[in-house]
């Protein structure tokens, strides 16, 4: 496993991290989590995310049990806040972050976060209130840095040339090799000012590892089959996708991996992006997953397959 420097903190994460959207207190069962947590540290996978809302805390909590063995210094520990907790509890005021954070370090049973992340921009909350609360969260040492998710490059400026606050480390956008609109004002603003991506939906809910096949039922046991995890798969599962997805199976087997690996390895092409999140049911998702870290393909071979799949997503 390889490692990279998050944005302009002291953080050293791995370049495959393990998410927890969908899985983990959700859609898959304990004894499966704890492979899967015991499985990213076989592997060298430092770098764990979640968020509050994941099953409205459930995430956190199975995390907490799951790592609650283990010393704090050996995981980096990133969670999120903004989501509907409750009928009355959402957003990025300062009552809220303030709540928010205390609530998930005691599911997650830790007295502090490495990355403490809004999930997505309050519109119903001046900007100066949000940063103003991220700030004495870190001055309090319950998390070590700070980051946003889906911000708009706006915000995203907006936050950094407010003075006299905690500045942004991270950003976590949806980014794979049929979803690259972070490319166009995202990444450049975040790598001139100490950010670093960590990307979520890097193989497109698992449709760039090529399991789903154009016209046939999805395989048993998968993503696309699951009452609790399908829902943000079925915007990938057009036949047009799924054709263009085999497609470029031939490309990865030139680089002499498998279409997962050369996935993940187009992502972590970008110097600016420190990690990729996946989601896994068991270990050897994992295991496939982790061999995409240090890879060295052929730019050429990543040139050939953002042709073939060039145009998928504008029709999301």
């Amino acid at each position: 496993m390889k490692y990279r420097k998050l944005g302009a903190s002291d953080l050293e994460v791995s370049e495959i991290s393990l998410g927890s959207w969908l899985t983990y207190g959700v859609g898959v069962e304990l004894d499966k989590a704890k492979a899967c947590v015991d499985a990213s540290f076989d592997l060298g996978i430092n770098f764990i995310d979640t968020a509050n809302v994941y099953g409205r805390g459930a995430a956190e909590s199975v995390l907490g049990e799951l790592l609650a063995g283990r010393k704090r210094d050996s995981y980096v520990l990133a969670t999120k806040v903004f989501g509907q907790m409750s009928d009355t509890d959402q957003g990025l005021s300062r009552v809220q972050i303030e709540k928010q954070i205390d609530a998930s370090l005691q599911r997650l049973k830790v007295d502090h976060v490495d990355l403490y992340q809004c999930h997505r921009y309050d519109t119903n909350t001046p900007l100066e209130e949000t940063m103003a609360a991220l700030t004495d969260v870190v001055k309090a040492g319950k998390a070590r840095w700070i980051g946003f998710s889906e911000w708009a490059p706006t915000q995203i400026e907006a936050a950094i040339a407010m003075p006299g606050v905690e500045h942004f480390v991270s950003s976590q956008p949806q980014y794979s090799l049929l979803y690259r609109r972070p490319e166009a004002k995202v990444i450049p603003i975040s790598a001139a000012n100490g950010i670093s991506q960590i990307v979520w939906s890097p193989l497109a809910q698992g449709v760039l590892s090529g399991k789903y096949l154009p016209g046939a039922p999805p395989p048993a046991g998968t993503r696309a089959t699951s009452d609790e995890m399908g829902g943000a798969i079925r915007s990938w599962m057009r036949p047009e996708v799924l054709e263009k997805v085999q497609e470029l199976k031939p490309i990865a087997a030139k680089a002499g991996v498998s279409l997962t690996q050369f996935s993940l390895a187009w992502v972590l092409r970008e110097p600016n992006i420190a990690s990729a999140i996946v989601g896994a049911s068991r270990p050897e998702q994992l295991k496939e997953n982790a061999g995409a870290s240090g890879l060295a393909i052929d730019p050429a071979l990543f040139a050939e397959a953002e042709a073939l799949v060039a145009g998928l997503e504008q029709v999301r």
